[in-house]
């Protein structure tokens, strides 16, 4: 006897044909990635954005996967250009809502310099970044976002380099929205992921996420709930931050929050194809 699939309220976004998903028990990309739907749901159902004109871009590693589990048009692009290409596609069709998704590595990484330009020019793209403090995917080398003393696969003695601090890195080059989210307050992702959609210019929300794997068994916590928990330990929720709290360290902790919310013109403005 045939067992009838219990339908979601986000299946109609979601390949369904597609699932199971590849993420390892406990990854909090899934958290990320509903959060991020239902904040797409909110703008659309209020008909702000329309479904068919969301294109979501995502580069190479265990968050841009996403893209192949979506369904809107999207492009699974080569690691660390995921940026460019969206830019790409935002520019030859102005009217398309445009979401990149990737991780920290993929962002920041590889895709740093991209990263720095589409802020810089503030680019009308949202870039949602799930920073899981390690490349994951290939196997928990050093990321850019590691935080100074942990054990990676390539600094079995330690990290002995300061990570980089993207919201502050982003909000310096002129973003007009930035925002640090966490996988440990799905609410707020989705508070966050909204608001950015609903602004021109550069968006940015990066959300602190889990990966039992690749990070938590390097540094001595194997069990998943024990990592989420660790996790929430850490962060702090705070309404208006300053850049000066976003601080970024394992030990001292996250602050949370909105940190920039601006209307500058976008790009798509400032060159006319925005009026």
């Amino acid at each position: 006897m045939a067992v009838s699939r219990q339908v979601h309220p986000l299946d109609k976004y979601v390949r369904v044909d597609r699932l199971p998903h590849l993420w390892c028990p406990g990854c909090g990309i899934g958290i990320v990635m509903s959060a991020m739907l239902r904040a797409i749901g909110r703008r659309i159902s209020e008909g702000l954005v329309r479904e068919e004109n969301i294109v979501i871009v995502g580069g190479i590693g265990c968050t841009a996967r996403m893209s192949l589990y979506l369904n809107f048009d999207t492009v699974h692009a080569i690691h660390g250009r995921a940026i460019p290409f969206a830019v790409g596609v935002k520019l030859a069709n102005p009217k398309l809502k445009v979401i990149v998704v990737g991780g920290d590595g993929d962002i920041a990484g590889i895709g740093g310099n991209h990263l720095m330009h589409a802020a810089r020019r503030n680019m009308d793209i949202t870039v949602i970044m799930v920073n899981n403090m390690v490349y994951a995917m290939t196997g928990g080398q050093l990321a850019p976002t590691t935080p100074t003393g942990l054990y990676t696969t390539t600094t079995p003695r330690g990290n002995p380099e300061k990570p980089i601090n993207v919201v502050k890195l982003v909000a310096s080059l002129g973003a007009n929205y930035v925002a640090r989210a966490s996988v440990t307050h799905p609410a707020l992702i989705e508070t966050y992921v909204y608001r950015a959609l609903g602004k021109e210019g550069f968006t940015f929300v990066e959300v602190l996420s889990t990966c039992p794997e690749m990070f938590g068994r390097h540094i001595g916590i194997k069990d998943a709930v024990q990592l989420f928990m660790e996790l929430r330990g850490k962060v702090k929720v705070k309404a208006k931050p300053s850049l000066n709290e976003s601080y970024y360290d394992w030990e001292s902790g996250f602050v949370i929050g909105e940190y920039v919310d601006k209307d500058d013109p976008g790009y798509l403005r400032m060159i006319g194809l925005l009026r």
